[in-house]
């Protein structure tokens, strides 16, 4: 049987540091600050970024360039078999549309996973195919079952301000306005390809508690009797990461709750003080 390389991109949350330690290659996304080009985690670090986000720097995400990807194939291929590559998902990105459509020029030795996730979700995908490669199966192999499982995860998120959302235009002037005035805590839902609107509710209290009773719904609903991860995210201070995670293992005991910072590419359209819940069906090969 071949060996099977899997590569992402920083939007799964993994870090250089992390890639290394699991044996796979992170792509990392570019950034354009005020006309200047960053690449995530290489030189632009989760600091900088948000130190630039508040002063209202004209930050914009791009995608990692053909020549970028093609390069880090070939040098895999030099010593693996086949590559399983995993970007975020075609609905938030382009980048997983380029990827597409560069494999086709590397005779099935390169499958790309367009499973529509993100952040904590996109992670739990690297690590599935990571265990599926370590136990000896094809990449045809690893790209049918992540691709058959591509829909089971959930994430809720909470932001702490309508700014970003207002400037990406997903709300309007008017009613972000209106909802910093009465304290509304939008609950956005990222499932399958579309950040959506899942809730809205005034003050962080009233959002962790329906955050926390979406992911109960998903629990003993669609995935009843199913083994599950749940896992959260943030972009907000450690001190009150750490908070949300007890919140979360107090509401869900039993589970191991892995807490990451959510991907850059996520937090230019949230802004910091964000907290996140996923809910992910543990993968069946």
């Amino acid at each position: 049987m071949g060996r099977v390389a899997i590569v992402t991109d920083s939007n799964s949350g993994i870090t250089q540091k992390e890639a290394k330690e699991l044996g796979i290659r992170v792509l990392p996304m570019p950034f354009y600050i005020n006309g200047e080009l960053f690449f995530e985690d290489i030189t632009l670090t989760q600091e900088e970024f948000y130190k630039r986000l508040a002063e209202d720097a004209d930050i914009s995400t791009s995608q990692p360039s053909p020549g970028d990807v093609i390069d880090l194939w070939d040098e895999i291929l030099e010593e693996y078999d086949e590559i399983i590559h995993i970007p975020m998902s075609s609905g938030l990105s382009s980048s997983c549309e380029t990827a597409v459509g560069l494999s086709q020029d590397y005779g099935g030795r390169v499958h790309v996973i367009d499973n529509q996730r993100i952040s904590i979700s996109q992670r739990q995908s690297v690590l599935d195919a990571l265990e599926m490669a370590g136990k000896g199966m094809s990449a045809q192999e690893i790209d049918n079952v992540l691709m058959r499982e591509k829909l089971e995860a959930s994430i809720y998120i909470t932001v702490d301000t309508l700014k970003y959302l207002k400037k990406g235009g997903r709300v309007t002037p008017a009613a972000a306005a209106i909802g910093t005035v009465l304290n509304l805590k939008p609950v956005l839902q990222i499932q399958g390809e579309k950040l959506d609107s899942y809730a809205k509710v005034r003050g962080w209290k009233a959002a962790k508690k329906a955050m926390l009773d979406a992911a109960g719904k998903d629990l003993n609903g669609r995935f009843a009797g199913k083994a599950m991860h749940i896992h959260a995210a943030h972009t907000c201070s450690e001190e009150e990461a750490q908070e949300w995670k007890k919140e979360i293992e107090a509401a869900f005991p039993g589970y191991d709750i892995h807490m990451d910072r959510l991907s850059l590419s996520v937090s230019c359209h949230i802004g910091a003080g964000s907290k996140a819940i996923a809910c992910i069906k543990k993968v069946e090969y």
